[in-house]
């Protein structure tokens, strides 16, 4: 083929519009619940072998907090510097990452005893954190996720998030469910399934009404973690001093296609 008729091809595939994949859409049942501490300001939700790390938030009072989850029964318990304020959080082999908000820092722990090894640079805010086996991803309230060596921090690549063709910003609390990034979105009770390898939505969660009107106070906050037990393939989902962990199942509404 001649290189002129080649880039008249090029040029012409590049303005048709794009064709989304179809989205799942999920409402969600709640399956079982356990107690939360309504103090906890909660910014990363994990859940490793038997035990539930909790990140949480606010400066003075930001902490990385470990729990034996089958009961609750505290397990260790770490203050950040009040210079951070934490957020979200993943545990990645033989270390547990926490992000900070606006210090442009990533805290690394030993995973057996909690302690602080070293500090890692990372760009811009910093909102969810999860990892996929090998790299780290983390989120930073903009429409891009980005994967990091959880060695350095170096930016290995981006993926921008995109529902219908249109970006999909605030991205917060992140889990690896799946072989996809789950991500909250801040300030909507909704989840977001994100193909983790063009940054594609493939299906929202509704949780409105997760946490019933009744059991909303003054200080309740919004929907802010998400948690996969790999013993069991359970989902657990919670809030910003939230009562509860809620354990749901997804149950399908509708798929739409392109529009």
């Amino acid at each position: 083929m001649p290189a002129f008729l080649l880039h008249i091809l090029i040029v012409f595939f590049a303005w048709l519009p794009r064709t989304a994949w179809p989205v799942q859409y999920y409402s969600v049942a709640v399956t079982d619940k356990k107690p939360q501490s309504r103090d906890i300001y909660v910014q990363g939700l994990e859940i490793k072998d038997g035990l539930l790390y909790v990140g949480t938030g606010l400066y003075g009072k930001s902490r990385l907090l470990r729990y034996r989850f089958t009961d609750g029964t505290p397990h260790s318990a770490i203050d950040l510097d009040k210079r951070f304020f934490g957020e979200g959080i993943t545990v990645l082999g033989d270390k547990v990452y926490q992000l900070t908000w606006r210090n442009r820092t990533m805290l690394v722990y030993r995973r057996d005893d909690l302690e602080l090894v070293k500090t890692l640079p990372v760009q811009g805010e910093g909102w969810g954190l999860t990892n996929n086996g090998h790299d780290l991803i983390y989120s930073d309230g903009s429409a891009t996720l980005r994967y990091l060596s959880p060695v350095t921090a170096k930016v290995l690549r981006e993926i921008h998030v995109t529902l219908n063709g249109r970006p999909v910003t605030q991205l917060n609390e992140l889990e690896w469910v799946n072989d996809a990034v789950w991500a909250n979105v801040w300030r909507q009770d909704a989840i977001v399934i994100i193909d983790p390898d063009n940054g594609e939505v493939t299906g929202t969660i509704d949780l409105r009404g997760l946490l019933p009107r009744s059991e909303h106070e003054r200080s309740t906050d919004v929907l802010n973690g998400i948690a996969r037990d790999a013993a069991d393939g359970s989902i657990w989902v919670t809030g910003k001093r939230w009562p509860w962990l809620y354990q749901i199942e997804l149950v399908p509404q509708q798929t739409d296609g392109a529009k």
